[in-house]
């Protein structure tokens, strides 16, 4: 069976045989689904829910339109 792998950057699905995996030194991996990823999170240290691109940043302003939805 193969196993589908999620990037840990935008959190798009990544093809088996495909990506790039990155390992830390304290053995942490990393998975990334194109060299736009692994630069934005690796390289210039961006963190993806403040990437207006990516789905964790779509998830976090859906909660932030909601808990003003809610404020109101």
């Amino acid at each position: 069976m193969v196993d589908i792998k999620k990037c840990s950057f935008c959190g798009s699905e990544i093809e088996p045989g495909t990506g790039k995996m990155y390992v830390k030194k304290d053995g942490t991996v990393y998975n990334f689904d194109s060299n736009k990823c692994y630069k934005n999170m690796i390289l210039l240290k961006r963190v993806a829910r403040t990437t207006a691109w990516t789905e964790k940043a779509g998830i976090e302003k859906q909660a932030r339109i909601k808990a003003l939805e809610k404020k109101e």
